[in-house]
């Protein structure tokens, strides 16, 4: 009987070993036996004490303790400690394998472990089509290394690429971060990770948000699209494309991008931004706006460049180049600005003047460069204008203007008028949303004109000096001036004093540089969009973002 069992093996082998390059192939068994009753047509194949099973299919090696083989239909069924490899790159076990060598489909089943060498990916079904080099599993999967696990609902491996894509409830979950994503392509040797629908990732001191965009899981680093959005402690910045790098505490957005520091309820908006947390920082230019809530209302800052730097608590406002301030009764421009959110003291400062400038320029033309400010009906310049609001009750408190203070106000009656106080330096006081009184010190000038109460002709034209004097505002306008001492002065009816002197030296209307509505603060900006390149190493994969 012995002997009839190997003549029956050895024929069998034969067959194998002599058939077409597409049929499965014994290399080995330990014993062989045929139950045509339960299994028609199988050669049944049983491991022996020392080797298992072991059968071949054009560059794949199975092996198991027992196999169920169809020669004419060229499929076998593996069972008990089944391990596929095919070639040097993937090896698979399970308890169990169907496999189809006309198709070239293997299905396993029954604690499946795929292991590409970078990755392992444990799933209890999984399909592996050799033609088109892909691997399925239909329900819940677990990829794993030393250091990152992912898992998903449904999920397919592309040998060839090295590549999963995961699909329904996927989860990355890393020391440093856990990522959720609806769908995402994950890279197994680099371990880039590509998202398609709403995803999460969450570090240790930040919250990343988009519906599409690219994460290096190893160098910590991403681009991030649609609905794009970083929490980073008190900040978060959002964008139409966001840049951000764990490893040096950085992100960088462009278009139509907001900055909100939740602390100080302030936001910084533009076209392009970005934040340095390690050294508390944040930056935005193309279009730059910081907006601050003030009396209910919003205070808008626009400058070439805006920069905040600091904690929380002492966080400082800087804008550079053309900086404009839009509030409903209350606008500006300067050359920069610096905010102190800490006392709520904004500082207008011109840009130097070489000496030479400050030699050779007329009084007028170094009003034009100073910053100014408009109140109700109110122009005021000077070398640097302080404003101060209150931050706890975010009111306007007061205002400061140092050296060469000038308030222009032109006159209602005839347009032609303007009623001008200067000195060395003014100080005013707010009540709620306008200037309640303005005290203008030292070296005081003044032109003002004076007309009937009742026939509204104009009477004189007040010229005087004096030491310091007040103006009384009343719906933000001037309504009474007030000399501190007694005034060096004289009123000159109106044919009695020369066009050429009823202006101060130094004066400048420069009502159209005035700024009416928040759209002003962008006039004659250039408005062309601005976009963030990649760097080249950022992807190593092809870069391909669903739009």
């Amino acid at each position: 009987m012995k002997a009839v069992f190997h003549s029956c093996l050895l024929l069998l082998l034969s067959f194998g070993l002599g058939a077409q390059e597409q049929e499965i192939e014994i290399r080995k068994a330990g014993s062989f036996k045929l139950d045509q009753e339960n299994f028609p047509g199988a050669n049944i194949l049983t491991k022996s004490e020392t080797q298992q099973v072991h059968l071949v299919h054009q560059g794949m090696d199975v092996w198991s303790d027992k196999a169920f083989f169809y020669k004419t239909e060229n499929r076998f069924d593996a069972i008990g400690n089944v391990r596929i490899e095919q070639g040097d790159s993937l090896v698979l076990t399970s308890k169990r394998v169907n496999y189809d060598g006309k198709s070239k489909l293997a299905v396993a089943k029954e604690n499946v472990v795929l292991d590409n060498k970078e990755m392992l990916l444990k799933t209890d079904t999984l399909y592996f089509d050799r033609i088109a080099d892909k691997a399925y599993y239909p329900s819940s999967g677990t990829l794993y290394d030393s250091l990152t696990t992912i898992t998903s609902k449904q999920g397919t491996y592309i040998s060839e690429s090295k590549k999963y894509q995961f699909e329904n409830q996927v989860v990355i979950t890393n020391p440093d971060f856990t990522l959720t994503s609806a769908r995402m392509d994950f890279y197994t040797d680099i371990k880039h990770a590509f998202f398609y629908g709403k995803t999460t990732i969450i570090g240790q001191d930040y919250v990343i948000r988009c519906k599409n965009g690219f994460y290096d899981t190893q160098r910590k680093l991403g681009y991030f699209k649609k609905e794009a959005s970083v929490d980073y402690d008190n900040r978060n910045i959002i964008g139409d494309s966001i840049y951000f790098d764990d490893t040096k505490k950085y992100a960088a957005a462009t278009q139509n991008i907001r900055i909100t520091d939740t602390i100080n309820n302030t936001f910084l908006t533009g076209n392009y931004g970005q934040i340095f947390k390690a050294k508390d920082s944040a930056m935005v230019t193309h279009r730059a706006v910081a907006i601050n809530l003030v009396e209910q209302d919003s205070l808008f800052i626009h400058a070439d460049t805006l920069i905040a730097t600091g904690p929380p608590e002492e966080r400082i406002l800087r804008g550079f180049h053309d900086v404009r301030i839009f509030k409903e009764d209350l606008s500006g421009k300067t050359d920069s600005i610096h905010f102190n959110q800490k006392n709520g003291r904004a500082r207008l400062i011109r840009r130097p003047m070489s000496e030479k400038e400050l030699q050779f320029l007329t009084p007028q033309e170094i009003a034009e460069r100073n910053p100014i400010l408009w109140s109700g009906e109110s122009q005021m310049t000077g070398d640097e204008i302080h404003l101060t609001i209150d931050m706890k009750k975010e009111v306007l408190d007061s205002l400061l203007i140092y050296n060469n203070a000038f308030v222009v106000e032109q006159d209602t009656l005839d347009t032609a008028n303007f009623n001008q106080i200067k000195g060395l330096q003014l100080k005013g006081k707010f009540n709620g949303r306008s200037l309640e009184t303005v005290d203008v010190i030292q070296n005081t000038e003044m032109v003002y004109y004076l007309y009937d109460d009742e026939t509204l002709d104009l009477v004189g034209i007040d010229k005087a000096f004096c030491s310091a004097l007040r103006l009384t505002f009343e719906e933000s306008a001037i309504d009474k001036v007030t000399f501190f001492t007694d005034p060096d002065g004289i009123v000159y009816p109106p044919d009695e004093l020369p066009a050429n002197t009823r202006q101060l030296l130094g004066f400048s209307w420069r009502e159209d540089e005035r700024i009416y509505k928040k759209e002003d603060l962008f006039d004659g900006i250039d408005l062309e969009p601005y976009s963030m390149q990649i760097m080249p190493m950022l992807v190593k994969a092809p870069l391909k973002l669903k739009q």
